[in-house]
């Protein structure tokens, strides 16, 4: 999933046309869409790329907050949105409610949940089987995949203040049961990127990737950047006599 932050449309044919085999979603982050006069432009050429798109989760959560949900849906329809994502990462919603919300969206979208706060004082303290209760409780009410937050600047959700990941937690979710392929890490940054590239495997679900890391994250996947080219090359290693 790259994201979009307002990006001018020529730049963004560009990336799209160019990159577009690479990215299965372009998220609008946050309320973008609202302030971008491209927004239209920009939805037919990820149709024309074949690239599934849909707005950030805070802007549903300001639709919530305004007592709008209904409106929320029809601007959705309105773009032609076959995803929407559903969060509760700013506004006070309950899991429990935001749960609610994905079943009800889901009968109309493809519904893709984020769990996580991008508080940081909150999303420190947030217990891993908080995280597990509500991805489970978001795939069992018609969630087709969880997002788990990490902000564009790389803190909050699953990583510290200063950026660091929780290993633990991460660790915890991956050996829950819960099905990785529909679990979608956001990883802003190469660091990132490659470590679930390194843990999860090369098709593992990434998001919040830049639109100029776009290439950089396949060679990540492809073993052709430093970070994974002995990962995935193990009669290379041996060769050279490395052991890991």
């Amino acid at each position: 999933m790259t994201i979009d932050g307002g990006l001018p449309l020529g730049y963004f044919v560009d990336l799209v046309e160019c990159s577009g085999e690479y990215i299965d979603f372009m998220k609008f982050g946050w309320g973008t869409s609202v302030v971008t006069k491209t927004t239209k432009a920009k939805i037919d050429v990820l149709k024309a790329e074949r690239v599934d798109y849909y707005f950030g989760g805070t802007l549903f959560e300001k639709y919530v907050l305004q007592g709008k949900f209904d409106e929320f849906r029809q601007m959705c329809q309105s773009f032609g949105c076959g995803h929407v994502e559903v969060s509760n990462g700013t506004v006070e919603i309950s899991d429990a409610r935001k749960a609610e919300y994905v079943g009800l969206l889901s009968e109309d979208f493809q519904v893709i949940s984020e769990v996580g706060s991008k508080i940081q004082a909150k999303s420190d303290i947030m217990a891993p089987h908080v995280w597990i209760d509500s991805i489970n409780e978001d795939l069992l009410a018609g969630a087709i995949m969880v997002t788990l937050e990490t902000r564009e600047s790389g803190h909050g959700g699953i990583c510290r203040s200063n950026g660091e990941l929780r290993y633990g937690l991460i660790e915890e979710i991956l050996t829950s049961g819960v099905d990785v392929r529909r679990l979608l890490f956001e990883a802003p940054s190469t660091e990132l990127q490659g470590y679930f590239v390194g843990r999860v495997g090369t098709d593992v679900n990434v998001g919040n990737v830049a639109p100029t890391d776009v290439i950089g994250l396949e060679t990540l996947r492809l073993g052709l950047r430093s970070e994974t080219l002995l990962t995935f090359e193990v009669d290379g290693q041996r060769a050279f006599g490395i052991n890991r």
